[in-house]
């Protein structure tokens, strides 16, 4: 699981972003709300781990909020207010569970789990065969890209690398996520081999056009998003 958990409390986030890593998952942290919608909006999450009581934005007004935006990321709900009225608030609010502190870390991991299976794609149904962002084109049966349509030949890896970010265009798309569903495997985040095939498809994609489509964002990896034309 790729998780955002917004805690405000210093030690019970590093504790549960260190827990769920032990575990095998990936965890990314923000310790007030509005950093907290920010990520949620930006980065894609299989389940993010709310706690109601932050500050800037209360965890019920994040989630509300992402609700209106169309995010539809599965969300857990921590609080130390545990009382049926305010686990009913908190899921017409637009949680999906809600669990009361203090809690086991097994019982956090085993739902979060279950919320992840539910926001999966279902095995077997219909994936998109084509994408389109502006005048950027790929077609993943006929394995052709074109731009303002002019086609533009990929190698093998630098075609996957550009679906996925076609696929998440608009969102931060990092180093990590990358390796793991580009190259299906986990070593060094720091290793250049991202920036390398980068720096090749944005030669392939952006030159000779008057506005870039593949950015860098520092510090968190690249995002592709449409041309102004």
């Amino acid at each position: 699981m790729r998780l955002l958990i917004i805690e405000d409390d210093a030690q019970a986030i590093a504790y549960l972003a260190k827990a769920f890593r032990e575990a095998g998952h990936v965890a990314d942290q923000a310790t007030d709300g509005l950093d907290g919608y920010a990520l949620a909006r930006e980065g894609p999450y299989d389940v993010l781990i709310v706690d109601r009581m932050l500050p800037k934005l209360d965890g019920l007004s994040l989630i509300r909020s992402l609700r209106e935006q169309g995010v539809a990321t599965p969300v857990l709900i921590l609080s130390a207010l545990g009382q049926v009225d305010d686990r009913v608030k908190g899921l017409r609010a637009g949680g999906d569970d809600y669990l009361p502190k203090p809690y086991a870390f097994s019982e956090l991991l085993a739902r979060a789990e279950v919320l992840a299976r539910r926001g999966a794609p279902v095995q077997g149904a219909a994936e998109a065969t084509a994408y389109r962002v502006g005048t950027l084109e790929l077609d993943r049966l006929s394995h052709r890209v074109t731009r303002e349509g002019q086609e533009i030949v990929l190698q093998p890896r630098e075609f996957r690398l550009l679906e996925y970010l076609m696929r998440h265009a608009g969102q931060v798309v990092t180093r990590t996520m990358l390796l793991e569903h580009v190259w299906d495997y986990h070593f060094d985040p720091q290793t250049n081999v991202i920036d390398v095939h980068v720096s090749r498809l944005r030669a392939k994609i952006d030159k000779g056009f008057q506005n870039p489509m593949i950015h860098t964002v520092r510090g968190a990896g690249y995002m592709l998003r449409a041309d102004e034309r």
